[in-house]
């Protein structure tokens, strides 16, 4: 894009367990955290960017509750990527000139859900409920699927898998949010009971209630603010399903969505120095690094060892305010927290500790569904305004 638009807000809820605010509360305490970082009001808005996280109709209860005067307003649900599509798409609105200020908001409070047996399966259901409950198709068991795969294929290692967490554990130690502060080793994941073999409990991302916002300008708008803004070179989106039964678990919707990206930004994975990376998993990251090119398929395993993924020093810095695996992961969708940190990257405002030095250039990558079955992803690939 010859000029891209800009990220001159964000904002993520501070607090993990949130038993005294309503889902639209919470989408409104971020939105206004995230215009009050950029400088800017609910009354620039023009337009809005949500997904199935947002409560009642989706944009038109959240204007509502918001009272924005909206150009553009986009309902893009693909679960946990939702909200890097929406400052994707909010970059080609901007481009096009239908607005100049975005908000996309994401937030939910599953900490306050009595979780029981799924709905009986009713004419409104999705045409996979007939048939995959009765086979016991939990989300760590499509997610187990993959694993075993990549171990089956690979010579991937519950050791490697476990690397991811040993990386994100450090990097929330250094969070004074994060759900889960405490450094884990390799031995720790590995003793933690066994949720959907080959994946440990401490395989497994957190559930928190929480959220986050976005906010995405016009160049012309940016340069009259004061805050740093991060520019959106590139953005790719896909959709990868069971391909009528004959699902390769082996890469992600990643391969498409990270082409897209790079292709747009004129880049290529060695010029990343920052990558924000979903991590509903810990094999989510490693099959993500490889389909986003940071590695050939089959080589995630290796690639993170030895504290590769670790700031501030190593190889590719992954995720530094702990991820969806022991920081934060709100509403279940946590695409949101992955364009926050990479911004922060960007500005040099993460954690002290974890602060990748120089970084100028860094990715936010979402992926929604179920990585077994039938997934989204979206990819922006951001650069820190000179």
């Amino acid at each position: 894009m010859t000029s891209p638009a800009r990220i001159v807000g964000v904002y993520e809820h501070p607090r993990r367990i949130i038993p005294d605010m309503s889902v639209p509360e919470v989408h409104a305490n971020v939105a206004l955290g995230a215009l009050a970082d950029a400088g800017l009001n609910l009354g620039d808005v023009d337009a809005y960017y949500c997904a199935g996280d947002a409560p009642g109709l989706g944009p038109f209860s959240m204007a509502e509750y918001l009272n924005l005067k909206l150009k553009v307003f986009d309902t893009t649900d693909i679960g946990g990527a939702s909200p890097i599509a929406g400052v994707g798409e909010a970059t080609r609105a901007i481009a096009a000139g239908r607005c100049s200020v975005a908000l996309i908001t994401s937030a939910g409070l599953p900490r306050q859900i009595a979780w029981g047996r799924p709905a009986d399966v009713g004419p409104g259901s999705p045409p996979e409920a007939h048939w995959e409950p009765t086979v016991a198709a939990t989300t760590p068991a499509l997610y187990a699927l993959c694993a075993t795969r990549h171990m089956y294929e690979f010579g991937t290692t519950s050791r490697d898998l476990a690397e991811v967490k040993v990386a994100s554990s450090w990097h929330a130690s250094h969070n004074p949010n994060a759900l889960l502060p405490k450094q884990v080793t390799v031995a720790d994941v590995l003793d933690s009971p066994m949720i959907s073999d080959p994946l440990h409990r401490l395989d497994c991302c957190v559930v928190t209630d929480g959220g986050g916002a976005i906010v995405v300008v016009a160049p012309e708008v940016a340069a009259q603010l004061s805050r740093a803004s991060v520019a959106v070179r590139g953005y790719g989106a896909s959709l990868k399903n069971t391909d009528a039964g004959a699902v390769d678990l082996t890469y992600t919707g990643g391969v498409v969505s990270g082409q897209q990206a790079f292709a747009e930004a004129g880049l290529t994975p060695a010029d990343i120095q920052y990558a924000s990376i979903y991590d509903s998993y810990t094999i989510t990251v490693i099959m993500n690094l490889e389909s986003l090119g940071f590695c050939a398929q089959g080589d995630g395993g290796r690639f993170v060892r030895d504290g590769a993924l670790h700031a501030p020093f190593g190889r590719l810095p992954v995720n530094t305010d702990g991820g969806g695996l022991s920081n934060n992961h709100p509403a279940n969708r946590g695409g949101v927290t992955k364009v926050i940190e990479a911004v922060r990257q960007l500005r040099g405002e993460a954690n002290e500790g974890v602060q990748v030095p120089g970084c100028a250039v860094a990715i936010a990558h979402g992926a929604g569904g179920h990585l077994g079955t039938r997934m989204g992803a979206a990819t922006v690939v951001l650069e820190r305004d000179q």
